[in-house]
């Protein structure tokens, strides 16, 4: 185990009901407020009139920006930015999953900046250090990033369609509201796609060459087994509180940072598909889905017995002779889950073929001297891993 230091400070506000003070938590942060959401999801549902009326219990000034899109994009951000410096915004509220919470994430950073700095610049250099922020306050609506707790946010720019992370603890909102019966109303797909990306951050954690980390190892097992099994109650059941609430807080204790303390994470199978979700617009979890199986088919090798620990604590696959045969019997195991779960397993499920294989190979590399810790992968390994997802 790795040395580490371990400090996540926003305040989990957790339960049925909850959205409704939603103002008691963001009067704490000032008087005017960006309220910060998607297209017309959160006033069909009827989520957007509860949030207002709350705001307007504790008298505070609303400026609204909506339109974000999954896979949020920098003209958004820029515009947001603009708008917290006229107004003078004290926190932003955002209403949504990952695509609204890390937009509001990079327009609280931006619009810390001079205004002189460009915020994509921090996406492109990773040396350009940051430590000022807008409060960020959260409603989720769709459990899948983690966002409303992480130190993390994507966004994609339009120009090249570079689709970027970013890490510093300015990220960490000061609040996140979390009400299971919010998701309710999720689209099954949705669903699946949030369950495939919690998955992935859990993954993405466990495949690690540090030695000696059981506990992080067993608590990142079991959170994936809790999604793996209330993701299918949540789907033929969508009104089903426990295994929404599992999966919810699941999501959250993906990312929060608490199970990578004292390991490194891998991370190749996110920046990989970063480049399909940047060119294509599809879903992150669905890009996931489809390359996490190629990347393990890819690496397994590496260390053939962390795969092994993985089969048989996670699928319950009894360990044989052959270590090759339980490996991909696992890999079966995993893709058969995301089938069930009505998410594509491979490039042409979703209409992708190779035309563009080197293109996303070369913007996967900008800017990055290899990407991965489990394998550190080159331009070459980048186009294997796209061709054996074909």
């Amino acid at each position: 185990m790795l040395n580490f230091n371990y400090c996540n400070k926003a305040n989990i506000i957790f339960g049925k009901k909850e959205e409704e003070n939603t103002g008691k938590y963001t009067a704490q942060f000032g008087k005017r407020v960006l309220l910060h959401y998607g297209m017309n999801s959160i006033k069909k549902t009827g989520l957007y009139d509860k949030i207002i009326k709350s705001l307007n219990d504790y008298n505070l000034e609303i400026t609204e920006l909506s339109g974000v899109k999954p896979n949020p994009v920098l003209s958004m951000v820029n515009k947001g930015i603009d708008i917290c410096r006229k107004k003078n915004i004290d926190i932003i509220l955002a209403v949504g999953g990952g695509s609204v919470i890390d937009s509001a994430k990079a327009i609280a950073v931006g619009a810390a900046l001079p205004e002189k700095e460009n915020i994509w610049e921090y996406f492109m250099d990773k040396s350009k250090k940051i430590n000022n922020a807008i409060n960020i306050g959260v409603v989720l609506t769709i459990p899948a990033t983690g966002s409303e707790s992480s130190t993390s946010c994507v966004i994609t720019n339009e120009d090249g369609y570079y689709k970027r992370s970013i890490g510093t603890s300015a990220f960490i909102p000061k609040f996140s509201i979390l009400n299971p019966e919010i998701t309710y109303t999720l689209p099954a797909y949705q669903t699946a796609c949030g369950c495939s990306d919690i998955i992935s951050h859990l993954m993405e954690r466990y495949f690690t060459q540090v030695k000696n980390v059981d506990l992080t190892d067993r608590l990142i097992e079991a959170s994936i087994k809790t999604v793996l099994i209330n993701g299918m109650y949540a789907l033929k059941n969508p009104t089903d509180y426990n295994s929404r609430a599992e999966i919810m807080w699941a999501g959250t204790l993906a990312h929060n940072g608490l199970l990578n303390t004292g390991r490194i994470g891998d991370w190749a199978s996110h920046y990989i598909e970063h480049e399909l979700s940047g060119i294509y617009d599809i879903a992150h979890g669905a890009g996931l889905s489809i390359i996490t199986l190629a990347w393990i088919k890819y690496v397994y090798k590496e260390n053939i017995d962390k795969f092994l620990q993985f089969a048989q604590r996670v699928f319950s696959i009894d360990i044989i002779e052959d270590k090759e045969k339980a490996v991909f019997e696992m890999i079966c195991s995993l893709e058969n889950w995301y089938n069930k779960m009505g998410l594509p397993t491979r490039l042409s499920h979703v209409n992708i073929d190779n035309s563009r294989f080197e293109e996303m190979a070369k913007k996967a590399m900008v800017a990055r001297e290899h990407v991965g810790n489990f394998k550190k992968l080159y331009f070459d390994d980048i186009i294997k891993i796209l061709e054996l997802a074909l």
